[in-house]
C-alpha cells in the first residue's frame, strides 16, 4: 500500500493542472481581497476567513476529490490496479489517506494565505484572529475529508464519475446536510448536532476555547470509519468491468 500512495503521490504532484487550479484560485482571492480593501474594518481578516474557507470543501476540495478518487475511473487504472492484484481495501484507505494528506496542505496553508493577503492590503490579523482563523480551516478540513469519505461510497458503489463528483458536491455545498437537518428539526432538533457540520462545529468551538474535545472527535473518528468501511464494502462487492 505504501508504494501504491507512493506512486499516486507521484502523479498528482506532476499533475499540472493542479498546480494552474489552485494558482488561479491564489490570483482571484488577492484581487477579491483588492476590491474588499476599501472596505475593511478591523475584524474584516476574520469575518471574510469565516464566508470565504466554508466555500473551501466545495473549490478546494472539489479538486481533490476528482483528481485522488475520479481520474482513475476516468483513466482506467481503477481497473488496472484491480486487475494487478491490489487489495480493494488497500485502494480505500490509500485514497482516503491521499484526501487527508493533500486537504492538510491546503488547509494548511489558506488561513497563512488568506493573512497574508490581507496584510498586503494594510489589514494585519492579530494573533488571536490567526488562532480563530486556523480553528475555521481546521473545521472546514474535517468537513472535506468526512465529505469524500461518504462519496467514496458513491465512487466504488457506481464507478461512475459523474454521480461521485455531483454526490461530493451535494455535500459540500451542504444541501444534503440542510435537507437533513429540516428532517431532524422535526423529530428533535438536537440530533442535528450529530451531522458532520455539528461534530466539526464542536470539535472547532473546544479549540477555540480551551476545552476538551475528545468527545467530539471521537464521534468524528467513527463516522469517518462507518462511511470507510461501507466504501471498501460496496467496492468488495462491485464487479469490475474489465
Amino acid at each position: 500500500m505504501i508504494n501504491l500512495i507512493g506512486g499516486e503521490i507521484y502523479r498528482l504532484l506532476h499533475k499540472k493542472s493542479m498546480y494552474i487550479y489552485f494558482a488561479s484560485l491564489a490570483a482571484a482571492y488577492i484581487l477579491l481581497a483588492f476590491i474588499r480593501s476599501g472596505g475593511f474594518r478591523p475584524e474584516s481578516v476574520l469575518t471574510d476567513a469565516v464566508s470565504a474557507f466554508g466555500l473551501l470543501p466545495a473549490i478546494a476540495g472539489g479538486f481533490l476529490f476528482s483528481a485522488i478518487y475520479t481520474d482513475d475511473l476516468n483513466s482506467k487504472n481503477l481497473i488496472s490496479l484491480v486487475g494487478f492484484g491490489i487489495s480493494k481495501v488497500k485502494i480505500v484507505v490509500a485514497k482516503f489517506a491521499l484526501m487527508a494528506l493533500f486537504g492538510t496542505v491546503i488547509f494548511g496553508i489558506a488561513p497563512l494565505f488568506h493573512c497574508a493577503a490581507y496584510a498586503l492590503f494594510g489589514q494585519i490579523a492579530t494573533m488571536d484572529a490567526v488562532m480563530t482563523i486556523s480553528a475555521i480551516s481546521l473545521k472546514y478540513l474535517l468537513v472535506t475529508v468526512a465529505f469524500s469519505a461518504l462519496a467514496g461510497i458513491v465512487v466504488y458503489g457506481f464507478q461512475r464519475t459523474t454521480f461521485a463528483i455531483v454526490m461530493y458536491l451535494l455535500l459540500a455545498f451542504n444541501i444534503i446536510s440542510s435537507l437533513l437537518t429540516i428532517g431532524l428539526n422535526m423529530i428533535d432538533p438536537m440530533l442535528r448536532n450529530h451531522l458532520i457540520s455539528g461534530i466539526t462545529d464542536r470539535i472547532m468551538t473546544g479549540i477555540m476555547s480551551g476545552s476538551s474535545s475528545a468527545l467530539s472527535i471521537m464521534e468524528y473518528i467513527i463516522y469517518v470509519l462507518i462511511a470507510a468501511t461501507l466504501t471498501a464494502a460496496v467496492f468488495y462487492k462491485k464487479e469490475m468491468e474489465f
